[in-house]
């Protein structure tokens, strides 16, 4: 049985915003935009990786959530408590600098860790954590 992973969801309060984030500065190209019932839908990847992509969506997607579900979802990205995504890059340095002179809000500076690799971590717009990892 083979898997491969085709999509991951990353929670986005402004879409907007966060096409500026992994489109403008990032360099990931726009797959689709779909609008529904009010909500919005941005699907992303790198163009060096075709069958991975990144799907921005609401925060709270799902529309059984309850408004004190959402209230909760909307604290949690708010102090950056919900996850994002690692990227490999091969330029650790070259990553850190361009997201920096983007605007990127720094979290962590290119750092050699113990376990093999050089990284650098940000968050996007709406407060996810996103670290760009390189090979030592």
């Amino acid at each position: 049985m083979a898997l491969t992973l085709a999509q991951c969801f990353i929670a986005v309060h402004d879409h907007d915003a966060a096409l500026a984030f992994y489109r403008d500065a990032l360099g990931l190209e726009v797959r689709d935009d779909v609008s529904y019932e009010g909500m919005r839908w941005v699907t992303v990847g790198s163009p060096d990786q075709p069958d991975v992509s990144l799907v921005l969506e609401p925060p709270s997607a799902d529309p059984g959530t309850s408004p004190q579900d959402r209230r909760a979802l909307d604290e949690l990205m708010a102090k950056g408590l919900l996850r994002g995504a690692i990227f490999t890059t091969d330029d650790c340095d070259a990553t850190f600098e361009r997201l920096r002179a983007a605007g990127a809000d720094v979290v962590q500076e290119p750092t050699d860790q113990y376990y093999g690799v050089r990284d650098c971590a940000f968050r996007d717009p709406s407060g996810n954590m996103l670290r760009f990892t390189q090979p030592l």
